[in-house]
């Protein structure tokens, strides 16, 4: 049995030859899909664990979901290290994607993932935003524009009917060049003040590494009676973007309220003054759409779940257009009961003395 590895460069060739936006639209209808399979009890959710580096809040996590109709087990491994780009020039988060065989163990699919998590992440967003949010928002505002910002604008472009961009970040070089990162959507992208982007945008995105223990991103005074915020960055204890102030007086859903409550948002609030999770209003959505004329939260931690529903597209589109490398990573002796059985078919073993193997083990 063979492994698909999905490489980076068979990714981007199966966007190009499908879409940008074509990824994004089937994204957020395979999200709310498999959202409700988990409703149906057709799925099996864990929160993450990992290890975390202090002072940084470097980490290295793995989330894992079980989907019980195929029998699969996805697991993500995803690392965060807010240094990464100033130190040597990567990606703060990197990420790969694995499938399984629940009734073999068989990996049947490795996948990057780093570009897949920042659109599954973005399609989340829109997902939450489309119930949550006033449906003519035509004004978003960003605070923090890297990497995630994009996608989390490209899942509202899906869904809104979107004029305005106003954008912020510590950092003025990175605001300047949101611009033409996002060039293909064609919206109108203008920097800003944080005081004019919380007083303007209908809809606010906060995709920050902010750290552990830091004020947070906004202040949440003189915002829209009825702004929609979507907050992103909480990863790890201690890390949250968004003043308590104001979630307490929001609505505040979400994604999955078990880990949302130990390090997204949530953390801040006791459970009581947590709202309904992202699949609960997905199941019956017309029941949320009041607080549409009201401010809320969406507290997005990220899940496993999206993961699934990323890979499973890309290996659609990759099979489809004959891309992705098919590999034996598994060894499979004749006699199972042989791990040595390789020995003495076509390698010849030579023994080494045994001090030097005491050495080695020591």
């Amino acid at each position: 049995m063979e492994t698909l590895l999905i490489r980076p460069q068979d990714i981007a060739e199966a966007i190009k030859l499908v879409g940008i936006d074509t990824l994004m639209d089937k994204t957020i209808a395979g999200l709310t899909a498999a959202f409700k399979e988990v409703n149906l009890g057709q799925g099996e959710l864990r929160t993450r664990a990992g290890f975390v580096k202090k002072p940084s809040c470097a980490c290295v996590e793995w989330m894992p979901y079980m989907r019980k109709t195929d029998q699969s087990v996805t697991v993500k491994v995803v690392a965060y290290q807010p240094d990464n780009i100033q130190t040597i020039g990567i990606p703060t988060v990197l990420a790969t994607t694995s499938l399984y065989d629940f009734n073999n163990g068989h990996l049947v699919a490795l996948c990057d993932a780093v570009t897949l998590t920042a659109i599954r992440t973005g399609a989340a967003s829109a997902i939450a935003s489309k119930i949550l949010a006033n449906p003519d928002s035509a004004t978003v505002g960003l605070v923090g524009a890297g990497a995630q910002a994009v996608t989390q604008l490209h899942g509202l472009s899906r869904v809104f009917p979107l004029q305005q961009v106003l954008v912020y970040d510590i950092n003025p070089d990175i605001a300047r060049s949101f611009s033409s990162r996002v060039a293909f959507l064609g919206l109108s992208i203008r920097s800003c003040s944080l005081d004019e982007l919380e007083r303007n945008a209908d809809i606010i995105c906060t995709a920050t590494s902010v750290d552990e223990g830091a004020d947070p991103v906004i202040t949440g005074e003189n915002l829209k009676p009825h702004v929609h915020i979507n907050a992103v960055g909480a990863d790890i204890i201690g890390k949250t973007e968004l003043p308590l102030s104001l979630l307490k007086r929001c609505f505040v859903c979400p994604d999955f309220p078990e880990q949302a409550l130990l390090e997204g948002e949530c953390q801040q609030l006791q459970p009581e003054e947590v709202g309904s999770s992202l699949m609960e209003m997905i199941e019956r959505p017309e029941e949320f759409y009041h607080w549409r004329e009201q401010q809320t939260v969406f507290d997005s931690t990220g899940l496993a779940i999206e993961d699934h529903v990323a890979l499973s597209i890309m290996q659609e589109l990759v099979k489809a257009h004959g891309l992705g490398e098919r590999v034996q990573l598994e060894y499979y002796p004749n006699d199972p009961y042989n791990p040595y059985e390789f020995m003495t078919s076509s390698l010849q073993h030579r023994p080494a003395a045994r001090q030097e193997a005491l050495t080695t083990v020591s």
